[in-house]
């Protein structure tokens, strides 16, 4: 399995420095797409009245960020550039790679949302753009394929039982919105 996820990494890490355009966008989607997510996390839960949907994804990406820390406990594994392979666009720290933080913090936000029925549309296609990410986390050379593999288990990990058990949640979300209501509507 290792060989594999080296001739994978090998392979989708070739295609840098062809194009100084495609290594920009590279880079720029595999270090800034995150942003992007918490951008719709914020409008969903502000502007689009989905402040229940919004906070289980938060949950879900808390849930697998911990249980990312958790695998790191136990299981280490080098990233390509402490193996000598390929070619790194941006700096990183010689930490555990798998599995990946960027990916899981994506996927769990889209799978929470697939999980849900009026949020579907949007989960399929923010997970569209995480495993987009999290290819070029891979490409961008920080990254194995089988890193993005694993997050993308334990994001549907993650996500699932917020959503199996959403009624504790939603005790978390009532306290939630009263801060938010003292916060916002108490001065009124």
């Amino acid at each position: 399995m290792e060989a594999l996820n080296h001739s994978l990494f090998v392979f989708i890490n070739s295609f840098t420095g062809q194009s100084f355009a495609l290594d920009k966008l590279g880079i720029i989607v595999g270090e800034y797409l995150p942003y992007l997510f918490i951008a719709i996390e914020v409008w969903l839960y502000f502007f689009k009245r989905f402040k229940k949907e919004a906070l289980y994804a938060f949950y879900a990406v808390l849930l697998g960020l911990l249980l990312n820390q958790i695998i790191g406990l136990f299981y280490f594994h080098p990233r390509p550039f402490m193996d000598g392979l390929g070619h790194t666009l941006v700096h990183h720290a010689s930490e555990n790679s798998f599995p990946s933080d960027h990916t899981t913090f994506m996927a769990s936000i889209a799978f929470a949302f697939i999980f849900i029925r009026n949020t579907r549309t949007l989960g399929a296609f923010l997970l569209l753009l995480a495993i987009i990410g999290g290819m070029a986390r891979v490409f961008i050379g920080v990254h194995y394929p089988f890193d993005i593999l694993g997050s993308l288990i334990t994001s549907i990990v993650s996500a699932s039982f917020v959503i199996l058990f959403k009624n504790y949640f939603d005790k978390i979300n009532n306290l939630v919105f009263k801060v938010e209501h003292i916060i916002f509507k108490g001065k009124e």
